[in-house]
């Protein structure tokens, strides 16, 4: 039996066992999270349907692998790997050496199937981040199928050209099998984008970056204890597209780096070491309508940098390197405390190296319009002065989203969206009353009309008092909540929204001076990260498709604690 079966029996030993309940019987809030949380259907597994003419299938595996990562034994991990039954030879690219899924290259209006098999000791689900499909297509937990089953994917390329992601989402354990190896990237290619004629080929290299934690035998270490996932996992060696100590080599011309955060929980501060801006052409939602330079880049959790990374006019033999740089503010006090070890959360660490090997005289040239989106403005919403909540509350064992932790089929009149709509949308800490002197932040992409600073509003309160439960919020447990406070990144299923605005509370802006410039607003996102003390506003459409959309946060120790919840759209 392999490491992962191993810590797979002994996690269902804990929770079934007297000695799990025993556990959980001294973390209250953590027994009522669990409880909300137990009920899951399952629906019997989708087979194909004859009357869908897919113009790509493919097969996709998941299952237990042993791949060598660092210098010596081999690590034990899991591993998506495919084979494509129909369509252009170039649909999947494998990345040598790497434990990650092979990217998945689609263009606009394809149709697709694929095959999912379960090859693991457990059930498990595939869910196609940032892609547009029908709810049961998007891989809800409740689609989950058991070892040895069978799930077939249906659906229409809707999406714009981009970089999106696929991963497990099963209940409770999506932690877990994205930490031991399943993840991979669909880039979507469309005729605008293909007209830029952007670097490809060898000259479009994906960075894939994720922290992992070994033991003395090269095997992954996951979940230490409690604090591990009240805070997120962190490990202390980062690893670029599944590879150790990451190096590159270069021309000395014009690279498009297509770089994605595949972390549980860590969330980078990306620049160059010589200090070179960063070029950004594109984010979670494709490329921006003109490129923009930044010192730095935050980059959290499930969110996408498209980069255009210019090694001209650089000698033969330099070499530039990525790093995260230091900033602060992203764990409270006691989340840092525990996270001390070789690579503390916010230090300053290398990422990967690009090494010119090659001097050339030519090199395309960075487009000054890269395309158009078609913005939203507050006027097409159908709640221009009411934006629908998203609370995050936190407190001791207990991290959930609009007061509720994750159950099945319990949407709240604030979670029920009418379909093909636009809705105005707040994400904010619910810590007991919403927000007070709140010092608003310009916003560049302010692309929903006037900008607003949110202004408090007391929106935890206006909308039932938010944090009123699991232990924090009102009833004087405030504290508790701003105690905990820490940075989530928000991802919502289903389509792609724009952000309208910032706004950080009065008390949190020398940290939040740490990483505010790091933030690209003039493009389509589906993950955004939230400060401590920030709330932002967004305008998202829930157009085409009827069912239940999930919206989660994407430190993935979270989102199986239940900081999760079901929009549905009626």
């Amino acid at each position: 039996m392999s490491d992962y079966n191993n810590n797979y029996s002994r996690r269902r030993f804990l929770t079934q066992s007297s000695l799990g309940l025993l556990a959980v019987a001294g973390m209250p809030g953590l027994l009522n999270a669990m409880e909300g949380m137990s009920a899951m259907p399952k629906m019997t597994p989708n087979k194909a349907n004859p009357n869908f003419k897919p113009d790509v299938e493919l097969e996709l595996f998941c299952k237990s692998s042993s791949i060598p990562i660092l210098v010596g034994n081999p690590t034990k991990v899991l591993q998506y790997t495919a084979r494509l039954l129909q369509g252009p030879k170039e649909t999947l690219v494998e990345l040598p050496g790497s434990y990650l899924g092979p990217i998945i290259r689609l263009q606009k209006g394809q149709k697709v199937r694929i095959h999912l098999h379960n090859g693991l000791p457990e059930a498990t689900v595939t869910h196609w981040h940032g892609l547009h499909v029908p709810a049961n297509m998007d891989g809800h937990p409740m689609y989950a199928i058991d070892p040895g089953q069978v799930l077939v994917y249906e659906f229409e390329v809707l999406n714009r050209a981009g970089m999106n992601i696929y991963h497990p989402h099963p209940h409770e354990t999506t932690a877990t099998q994205v930490y031991h190896g399943l993840a991979g990237a669909i880039l979507i290619n469309d005729e605008e984008q293909a007209a830029l004629e952007l670097p490809a080929g060898a000259y479009e290299i994906p960075v894939v970056i994720q922290d992992r934690l070994f033991d003395t035998e090269n095997q992954l270490i996951y979940s230490r204890g409690m604090h591990d996932r009240m805070t997120g996992f962190y490990g202390d060696r980062i690893l670029v597209n599944g590879l150790a100590d990451f190096a590159v080599d270069v021309e000395s011309r014009a690279y498009r780096l297509r770089v994605l955060n595949g972390s549980n929980a860590r969330i980078y501060k990306l620049a160059w070491d010589d200090g070179t801006p960063l070029t950004v052409i594109g984010v979670d939602g494709g490329l921006l309508e003109k490129p923009e330079t930044k010192p730095y880049v935050m980059l959290a959790p499930g969110e996408r940098l498209d980069v255009w990374a210019d090694f001209s006019g650089r000698n033969e033999g330099s070499q530039l390197v990525m790093r995260s740089l230091s900033f602060s503010g992203v764990l409270p006090k006691m989340g840092r405390m525990m996270h001390t070890g070789s690579l503390p959360v916010g230090s300053d660490f290398p990422i990967f190296t690009a090494r010119v090997t090659k001097k050339v005289s030519d090199s395309p040239k960075l487009p000054s319009t890269l395309s158009k989106i078609n913005w939203h403005k507050l006027t097409d919403t159908a709640n221009p002065n009411n934006p629908r909540p998203i609370g995050i509350s936190e407190g001791h064992m207990a991290i959930v989203l609009n007061g509720r932790p994750y159950a099945y089929n319990d949407a709240q009149d604030i979670e029920r969206i009418p379909v093909n709509t636009i809705q105005l949308m707040e994400i904010f800490h619910a810590h007991g009353g919403g927000h007070n002197n709140q010092a608003a932040q310009p916003n560049n992409g302010d692309k929903g009309g006037e900008h607003s600073g949110m202004g408090g509003m007391g929106m935890g309160m206006r909308h039932g008092g938010m944090g009123g439960g699991m232990g924090m919020g009102g009833g004087g447990m405030g504290g508790m909540g701003m105690m905990m406070s820490m940075a989530h990144p928000i991802h919502l299923h289903g389509q792609q929204f724009q952000i309208v605005s910032r706004s950080i509370d009065a008390g949190k802006t020398e940290d939040y001076a740490t990483v505010r410039e790091g933030f690209i607003e003039s493009g389509l996102k589906d993950t955004v990260l939230v400060m401590p003390g920030e709330s932002v506003r967004i305008i998202k459409p829930f157009q085409d498709f009827k069912g239940l959309f999930m919206f989660h946060c994407h430190n993935l120790e979270h989102e199986d604690m239940g900081m999760m919840r079901d929009f549905s759209v009626e």
